[in-house]
């Protein structure tokens, strides 16, 4: 384990820790507001920040890297994709959740629905980020920390016990970070780290180019783009990690469920002082989103000319960035990383007591006719984060024995919790007189249909689409339910919001222009530009 490259490591994340707590030492986190939501008071940089390093973590950097090399830079359209549905949230879904005033998303589908149908979509909610999400955050954490530090040839144990040792390092110190300082400290130190990102970004392919080119960034340059330019194909054939015919079915779905629904991505939005500020942290998430494929994607890319073959490409990340980088560099990168992981992880667990005690515990006190107190709740809250904490150490280590690499193996899984619950809300909002025993009926036909095509029965097709295959079979269910069995009174949405709604002015201008980004990249990465 190299010296520099621990300080370097310690050094930042130490920084990244005083700043958080700078920011917010003032916070009043023995409400449920101050905890949960930052008070609802977050302007549109940390409102975007939180956003964008949210969505990314150590999951994004060992993941897609590792689908870079082994197939191509068509897993990049899963993050340039999202600018779209990003934008689509902006304008037509985040306006009607800050209307509502609500606290969780499941919320909302009480309101359009019942009761019935926010404790099942809840507890959806729960068992995704116990079983998926937050063991994933750990284990590419551990992955990626292990790889650029060499921790099981530095203590010499084995690489099956390396991982349990750091996936419990992370989860302790990320499930004290978010008891100690709340929704805020995530958001704040998602910001810092966006900043870092941005940086690692340049600093990390100049290094990897320059080491290709034995010290030459211009020669690195030049042996890229010599050989192996089918990798660059970002317009992925049918064959590949990611279908270019994705983009438009399922995965457009799964996006606009992640930025429209998603918990621990949609709380980062509501704790925004107003609608404007949550419109324009949006479109700066979608900045980060463009500039992602720097870390992302491009190392993944020059790994190809540097590792001819690797028994475990998940590593594919952390063994180029330790290979290509000073001490300094290295240390700063998996700072950057561990950052990831570790924000990730903690919004995850709030959102998961955010859950809990707002939309199960404290509707099941009041049922009992007994009240409940903030303080109470803020300690239910805490015990519960360290029991889903416990839970998801012990389920992350098994990833490894995933098929078909982490990434694809993360967003398989997740298909079984998102797109059904988008389909609910999307048919909730646009048709007023479908039932709740709709929506339930939709729930369960989609989640089990799905698990069947994965687990039991091959057909063939990509998971994707066989989600958008679903998606409409399943609106097709409920149309028919909403016709036998229509509300008495068409939905009508209470205004009860808590912020300002006046809209963002120049929002527009903005969407064209990250929408033309989007496109510019996809086309730089394709067979009429760079893969020839």
């Amino acid at each position: 384990m190299n010296v520099g490259a621990l300080l370097s490591f310690l050094l930042v994340t130490i920084l990244v820790a005083v700043i958080s707590w700078y920011k917010t030492r003032n916070e009043n986190l023995q409400t449920a507001a101050g905890l949960f939501f930052a008070n609802r008071n977050l302007g549109f940089l940390v409102v975007g920040g939180a956003l964008f390093f949210t969505n990314i973590s150590a999951v994004q950097f060992i993941g897609e890297n590792e689908l870079v090399y082994t197939n191509n830079m068509s897993v990049m359209a899963w993050g340039l994709s999202s600018v779209f549905a990003m934008l689509l949230v902006s304008e037509f879904i985040m306006p009607v959740y800050l209307r509502s005033g609500i606290s969780t998303t499941p919320d909302f589908l009480e309101e359009r629905y019942d009761t019935g149908t926010k404790r099942f979509v809840s507890v959806i909610f729960l068992v995704s980020y116990i079983v998926n999400m937050l063991p994933s955050v750990l284990y590419s954490g551990a992955v990626t920390f292990n790889g650029l530090f060499r921790v099981s040839e530095t203590l010499h144990i084995g690489y099956w016990p390396t991982i349990w040792l750091l996936v419990w390092i992370i989860g302790l110190v990320g499930s004290l970070y978010t008891i100690l300082g709340g929704l805020k400290a995530v958001a704040i130190s998602d910001t810092v780290l966006g900043v870092g990102m941005f940086a690692g970004g340049i600093l990390l392919p100049y290094a990897a180019l320059k080491y290709l080119g034995h010290g030459s960034v211009g020669t690195g340059i030049d042996m890229l783009l010599a050989a192996k330019r089918d990798h660059f194909n970002a317009i992925g054939k049918a064959h590949d990690s990611v279908p270019f015919g994705t983009i438009f079915t399922g995965m457009f779905l799964v996006n606009l469920y992640y930025w429209g629904t998603e918990q621990y991505i949609v709380q980062q939005a509501l704790a925004s002082r107003s609608l404007a500020e949550s419109q324009k942290g949006i479109a700066v998430a979608c900045a980060g989103k463009i500039i992602s494929p720097l870390l992302l994607n491009i190392p993944g890319l020059i790994a190809v000319q540097l590792y001819t073959h690797m028994d475990n490409t998940a590593e594919v990340f952390p063994k180029i960035v330790s290979d290509v980088s000073s001490p300094v560099l290295t240390g700063f990168i998996a700072a950057i990383t561990f950052g990831a992981a570790l924000t990730t992880f903690n919004a995850g667990l709030n959102s998961t007591s955010t859950l809990f005690v707002l939309n199960l515990y404290r509707p099941y006190k009041a049922w009992r006719q007994q009240e409940v107190g903030e303080r109470q709740l803020i300690s239910v809250s805490k015990r519960f984060e360290m029991l889903v904490c416990l839970l998801a150490m012990i389920i992350a280590p098994f990833i490894a024995f995933a098929q078909q690499g982490l990434y694809t193996y993360i967003q398989k899984v997740s298909g079984l919790f998102s797109v059904p619950i988008f389909t609910i809300l999307l048919v909730g909002l646009l048709h007023k007189r479908m039932p709740a025993i709709a929506a339930k009926i939709g729930l369960i036909f989609f989640i089990t249909t799905y698990a069947v095509s994965q687990l039991l029965v091959d057909t063939g097709l990509h998971f994707l689409h066989v989600l958008a295959i679903l998606f409409v079979l399943t609106v097709l269910l409920m149309l028919v339910v909403g016709a036998m069995y229509p509300r008495k009174e068409p939905f009508v949405q209470q205004w009860n919001n808590v912020v300002d709604l006046q809209p963002w002015k120049r929002r527009h201008l903005y969407t064209v222009l990250l929408l033309l980004a989007m496109i510019a990249l996809f086309v730089v990465f394709s067979p009429l530009v760079l893969a020839e």
